[in-house]
């Protein structure tokens, strides 16, 4: 795991005291709340519909039990007492009071964290597969590269005021876990025929109002030009970008109103200049950040399979968790866990203190003091022995993190919504939380098998419904909330957009409508063993939308 270097403790430092000068004169009204909006959204902080909330970065979704211990005691001394992990790999706090906010800066800097570039029109938290550096199915750990854009990213001179907020993710995987293709920069691992390892570079991806699945731009870039390829597309994308409309200003418009073919060009053009100079990167340098993120001291373990079958009828509940809850790890006696923050009738991504500090107590002693957040709002263990996991679980089960549903109907995705949001139309937890409860039983969700619910309580589309295997939007008609429905997006390598199937409905018609199209594609799978969004594809809209609308 990355630790600070003295640039990083030195600028960190020194933007904490530089913030707590600007709190202070906010508060004695030195400063309006005109004049302070751009210089605490540089530092993470918003102002919500209750109270600020601040944004805390978790670069590429990686944490020690250290700084989650930090995030625990900040949720307890200054917050409410839990924590909201994002779709980014970030936690929010959402009752921070304002003068609070410099001790919290400071806290955090303490343990090698910090607020800088979760907001704003700059280029955001990286974010990479939750099981990186541990999935059996990997090409490369993707974390040492994005460690180093990180680094080249921080306080860029040339793109701190973008037309737009800039996201990048990256996947060292043939299976991408990170949505790369809904991204303003999707990278993915790639190999030559003599097998060098380099970055296939998507670009345009993104959701929102305007939803797009991204485009390739490059086939294979070394990690010698990765800088300087990327720098380059952020320089056409500041040239070019508009900034008159903030609702086109972000690339994903560019790309599709330039099109990708003249886009790429002057992307050539741009690199052409740059390549082979002071971006290259040196492998002396790639491989020092590199042994920051060494394998763990595996011990050779005589257990190295789980027998889920058996466990199902010894202890039911155990075995389900087994079943959902584990990846495949690269070393043999391995695997990664998902603890799951979906627990039955909860608010999807919360946290308690108490509940931090569990993980982090697990992540020091089972998983070699390390821990992820992943972009679907749960955490992860990702290196537990075998022979360890009946520990880990009861541990979980005491603590109320046992869940085992990882993937399944009632692993909702889910942003803040209307109880929090200033932007939202319609409230998104309460709703998540009644599908949660509706469709809680373990033999229900076995039949249904995988499906991703995925809920916006606004177009802007934090909750990412437009890539949910069913997915639901919260829009405001004549003062009433209404839910859209949307059916067949796709967040992974087979990228797709969920199609509107017709009007909407209000908040007590939705998990009726969700049944309704659960028990459609059970009803028209061909086996037990195709997924709803393959039954999907196969079907095509029309079953679906006489399932929610009958003839009308």
């Amino acid at each position: 795991m990355y630790r600070y270097d003295e640039f990083d403790a030195a600028f960190v430092k020194e933007r904490t005291a530089q913030f707590s000068d600007q709190v202070a004169r906010r508060l004695t009204g030195e400063l309006n709340e005109d004049q302070f909006r751009p210089l605490r959204l540089m530092n993470g902080l918003y102002l919500q519909l209750h109270a600020y909330m601040l944004r805390i970065a978790v670069p590429y979704g990686t944490m020690s039990s250290k700084q989650l211990r930090m995030l625990a005691r900040i949720a307890r001394d200054y917050d409410r007492g839990y924590g909201h992990f994002t779709t980014r790999q970030n936690i929010q706090f959402n009752w921070p009071k304002l003068r609070d906010i410099p001790k919290i800066l400071a806290d955090l800097a303490s343990v090698e964290m910090h607020a800088i570039q979760t907001s704003g029109n700059c280029i955001r938290n990286i974010t990479t597969d939750q099981f990186a550096g541990a999935t059996a199915d990997e090409i490369i750990d993707p974390r040492p590269v994005a460690e180093i854009l990180r680094q080249w990213s921080s306080l860029h001179p040339e793109f701190s005021y973008l037309p737009r907020k800039f996201k990048i993710a990256m996947t060292g995987s043939t299976n991408d876990r990170a949505a790369i293709r809904f991204h303003d920069i999707g990278l993915q691992a790639a190999t030559k025929a003599l097998g060098e390892i380099g970055w296939e570079v998507w670009v345009g991806g993104g959701l929102g109002r305007t939803p797009m699945i991204g485009k390739q731009i490059s086939p294979f870039v070394p990690h010698e030009d990765l800088l300087a390829y990327l720098e380059s597309i952020l320089r056409v994308y500041n040239r070019y970008g508009r900034r008159d409309n903030k609702y086109k200003a972000r690339i994903k418009i560019l790309v599709h109103e330039t099109g990708i073919d003249t886009i790429r060009e002057q992307v050539e053009e741009e690199f052409a200049h740059v390549k082979g100079g002071v971006l290259t990167l040196p492998q002396q340098e790639l491989d020092r950040i590199t042994k920051y993120f060494a394998q763990p001291d595996y011990e050779l373990v005589n257990e190295t399979t789980v027998d889920v079958a058996k466990e199902k009828i010894l202890n039911p509940p155990y075995g389900r968790w087994l079943e959902r809850n584990l990846n495949a790890h690269r070393q043999p006696g391995y695997v990664s866990v998902t603890i799951s923050l979906k627990p039955t009738g909860g608010a999807p991504g919360d946290a308690t203190d108490k509940q931090m500090e569990v993980v982090a107590d697990l992540a020091e002693r089972y998983s070699f003091d390390e821990l992820r957040v992943s972009h679907e709002q749960n955490l992860v263990l990702p290196h537990v022995r075998i022979t360890d996991l009946p520990a880990v679980y009861a541990a979980l089960v005491e603590h109320e993190l046992a869940e085992g549903n990882a993937g399944q109907i009632t692993d909702i995705i889910c942003c803040p919504g209307l109880d929090f949001c200033a932007l939202a139309n319609a409230r998104s937890i309460p709703l998540a939380q009644e599908l949660s409860r509706k469709f809680a039983s373990p033999e229900r969700q076995a039949e249904i098998g995988d499906l991703k619910i995925k809920i916006s309580g606004c177009i802007n589309a934090c909750g990412h419904h437009h890539v949910g295997h069913i997915g639901i939007l919260g829009v405001e008609k004549k003062g009433t909330e209404l839910y859209q429905i949307t059916v067949g997006g796709d967040a992974t390598e087979n990228a797709a957009i969920g199609n509107i199937l017709g009007h909407g409905f209000v908040v007590e018609e939705v998990p009726a409508a969700i049944e309704r199209l659960v028990d459609l594609y059970i009803s028209k799978r061909v086996s037990a063993d195709e997924p709803f969004i393959a039954a999907y594809r196969r079907l095509g809209d029309a079953p679906f939308k006489e399932a929610l609308y009958g003839n009308a």
